[in-house]
């Protein structure tokens, strides 16, 4: 979809479009002044941000920009737009360029609508920024903001906006927005990137900045080591969720969910001392002392979701990654059954009626109900070493059980399902690993 706009010509737009213009030297040296003020007061109150804030460099882009912008490593600004907020709101507008690097807007777009994604970005940031008091929310000029949008990600509000796009007006949000993003559209494809200043003297930037692909990736790295530096010296409680997320995935190690499920199910097996076999480390002392017994059997339970919301392609996928388990150990006993709101087509399946696997019948299509799974499990007297679930991760209610065995989860959808108890991992190509 491309979003249609007319000519912006607003008071607001015109206002702001007239600030772009030659560099008066005593106005900038004052900008200057408000804005390394501005950090300090951000190290001081929000040290996380101040701390990324500080890392990026001074340009004036009083020639093409009106208000503010980032690559990820300098904080181009307009003198005479920062010279007209205060200092609380200048703390705000370098909040809002750090969340735009820390959340990687610059990278995320894909092929959404460009306006209808940077809007969408603004409204993420100035919700952020707003709820954990970063400054103070910008009222000198008119910003994007609304407390529906509050711990949502860019691609949910776009989603929002793009299902109402008929019902707004694009060139008004367009004039609110704060800043001017430096997005993907301004990569060099041939490898000929400009960069601006080396510190916080007198850098000028007289065009927009255009960088590599390289450059593109290597600022997204100082970003991450940036984030992390900048979390060890603040109370991480008080950050927005999204880089929450962002902290976790760095600091969390991850694994492929095939691995997770190889090492939960790998560690059920039991091995115990026995007096059938001795061990060797007594030879020497003419003592007899009991060898290990090491039993490869597994016995776990698998739980196949087949709400309404799984595809029959789907189910199959799970199936086959039953027979993958089977296959991967030479003695086990699985119970295998599918589910929606009841318990369908219960089997147990052993080594010697493995192939039988591939004639399972996939029954269900009703609603999510993880608690008929476990109500199943005590019913039927089955304690599971394992409970693995392949789900989309959607629960009509609770999560089931959280004392009744070890559960692993592996989630084909939905992609940030934060069970309450037990281990998960994403199915699929974007892999994620929590506890």
């Amino acid at each position: 979809m491309t979003i249609e706009t007319k000519d912006k010509n607003t008071e607001a737009s015109k206002r702001l479009a007239e600030l772009i213009g030659p560099t008066d030297p005593k106005v900038d040296h004052e900008a200057r002044e408000n804005l390394i003020t501005a950090r300090v007061g951000m190290l001081l109150k929000s040290s996380f941000f101040g701390n990324l804030a500080t890392r990026l460099k001074l340009v004036n882009a009083d020639e093409w920009c009106a208000t503010a912008a980032t690559d990820g490593r300098h904080f181009y600004y307009n003198s005479r737009f920062v010279n007209m907020l205060r200092a609380r709101e200048l703390e705000f507008l370098f909040g809002h360029e750090v969340l735009h690097v820390v959340y990687d807007h610059f990278g995320r777009r894909g092929d959404r609508d460009p306006q209808l994604w940077n809007i969408a970005n603004d409204y993420c940031v100035n919700a952020d920024l707003k709820k954990h008091n970063v400054g103070e929310m910008i009222t000198t000029v008119e910003c994007l903001y609304d407390p529906k949008y509050e711990n949502l990600a860019s691609e949910e509000v776009y989603d929002d906006l793009y299902e109402n796009a008929e019902k707004i007006s694009i060139d008004d949000l367009l004039d609110q927005m704060l800043d001017d993003h430096i997005d993907e559209d301004d990569t060099d494809p041939n490898g000929s990137g400009q960069s601006n200043g080396n510190g916080d003297g007198d850098e000028k930037s007289t065009k927009r900045p255009v960088l590599t692909p390289e450059e593109r990736q290597q600022i997204r790295d100082e970003v991450k080591e940036a984030v992390l530096n900048a979390s060890q010296t603040c109370d991480a409680s008080n950050l927005p969720l999204g880089i929450k997320r962002m902290i976790q995935d760095l600091t969390e190690p991850k694994m492929n969910w095939r691995e997770l499920l190889r090492m939960q199910l790998q560690s059920t097996i039991k091995s115990d001392y026995t007096w059938l076999r001795s061990s060797r480390k007594g030879w020497h002392v003419d003592a007899v002392m009991p060898g290990m017994n090491n039993s490869d059997m597994i016995d776990i339970a698998i739980a196949l979701d087949m709400s309404g919301s799984i595809l029959d392609e789907q189910g199959r996928d799970f199936l086959s990654e039953v027979k993958g388990i089977m296959e991967s150990f030479d003695d086990f006993r699985i119970h295998v059954f599918t589910f929606d709101t009841e318990i369908y087509n219960p089997q147990q399946f052993q080594s010697d009626n493995l192939q039988e696997i591939t004639e399972y019948e996939l029954k269900g299509g009703g609603g999510t109900r993880f608690e008929a799974i476990f109500n199943y499990l005590k019913e039927e007297e089955i304690v599971p070493e394992r409970l693995v679930v392949f789900t989309d991760g959607y629960p009509w209610d609770s999560w089931g059980d959280p004392n009744y065995c070890d559960t692993v989860w592996i989630v084909h959808g939905n992609k940030a399902p934060n069970p309450p108890f037990g281990t998960w991992a994403l199915y699929g190509d974007d892999e994620e690993f929590g506890n």
